[in-house]
């Protein structure tokens, strides 16, 4: 019994810290692929495809097992999902990268877990109870979060240390253009919104529809349909779909794997696992990631703003973190009361 309880957070904790690491690499790759000149929509375009053509082989291999039939609401509900989380969310989070850095998108990546839990609890999935302490530790603990990713937004502040990329890498990356802070932070805002509203929508169908791979296959593939149309409209260029760099195969290859097929299954576990508070609080970790990554490969320079933004996030984020671990223990008491108390009624009755 207790072995099972800690594979049961084991297993989804490590799955999600690998999911933070494989898409921070997305990101930092994505970034060296369009300082190329590779356009974000095409590049949306190219790995999801691939992604869902992966997906695609997993799902006629499972193919023999039984499934429930798939239903028009059903079909409308992976539409839905495939608009937020690969449409919208990919989409504008690519636009956010252009203008800015991969650290200012895994920073402000950390609104996610704000948005999620007001969301959650908008539509009553997350229980929030006023008086008790650990409810007002995880409203304080949102609101210190999104206060936290706006300064990283707003303010960049003086360098706190000079990074050079490393010149024997396996591709050169160009001069870096001037970053449009404030704007690539507005994507982003729109990206996390987004991002929050999939969560939602695909944990609640999750639990009308567990069959979690044929979610993610049908999801993914209505999203890559949505990226396609809209990127043969926005780009009429046809050189622009024409790979010209092995940092652009590269990035379009592991975004394929890492993201698309492997981030988009291991979520939809989890989701159905823990729920969407749980996973959005995995957030916070991509930013201390996402700078190392970014110092490595693109010699970016950390900034005094990003390091004060990240520091009040992280203070939000546990602050959320202790309230959910101490509503865990108030349920956890109740239930050993209950166990208890029913124990002890049929003495009383025999008495």
């Amino acid at each position: 019994m207790m072995m099972g309880s800690l594979k049961d957070e084991i297993l989804p904790f490590t799955a999600m810290v690998m999911v933070e690491i494989a898409e921070v690499g997305m990101v930092t790759l994505s970034k060296a692929a369009l300082t190329t000149g590779m356009s974000n929509s095409v590049f949306v375009v190219y790995y999801n495809s691939l992604g869902t053509f992966i997906l695609f082989l997993y799902f006629l291999f499972q193919s023999h097992r039984s499934r429930r039939p798939l239903t028009f609401t059903l079909l409308c509900r992976f539409f839905l999902i495939g608009l937020l989380g690969i449409f919208l969310v990919q989409n504008l989070s690519l636009i956010g990268i252009k203008y800015s850095s991969p650290t200012l998108a895994t920073a402000m990546g950390n609104l996610i877990p704000g948005f999620t839990f007001l969301l959650a609890v908008t539509f009553r999935m997350e229980k929030l109870a006023r008086s008790r302490r650990s409810s007002q530790a995880k409203i304080i603990g949102t609101i210190v979060s999104i206060t936290g990713a706006f300064i990283v937004t707003l303010y960049k502040g003086q360098p706190i240390v000079k990074v050079s990329s490393f010149n024997n890498s396996s591709f050169e990356l160009p001069l870096l253009q001037k970053s449009n802070w404030v704007l690539g932070g507005l994507f982003f805002t729109f990206t996390c919104l987004s991002s929050a509203t999939w969560s939602i929508v695909q944990a609640a169908t999750l639990k009308e529809y567990p069959e979690k791979m044929t979610l993610v296959f049908f999801s993914c593939l209505f999203g890559t349909i949505q990226c396609a149309v809209f990127s043969l409209i926005a780009e009429r260029n046809i050189n622009a779909w024409i790979l010209n760099s092995g940092i652009q195969v590269i990035a379009t290859i592991y975004s394929a794997i890492f993201v698309t097929a492997f981030r988009s299954s291991i979520i939809a576990w989890c989701l159905q696992k823990k729920g969407p508070v749980y996973v959005a609080l995995f957030k916070p970790l991509s930013t201390a990631i996402a700078v190392v990554m970014a110092m490595m490969f693109l010699g970016e320079t950390p900034h005094l703003g990003g390091l004060i933004g990240a520091a009040i996030i992280a203070l939000g984020f546990y602050t959320v973190m202790w309230g959910k671990a101490k509503e865990k223990d108030i349920t956890a008491g109740n239930m050993c009361s209950l166990e208890s108390s029913t124990e002890h009624t049929p003495l009383i009755q025999s008495n």
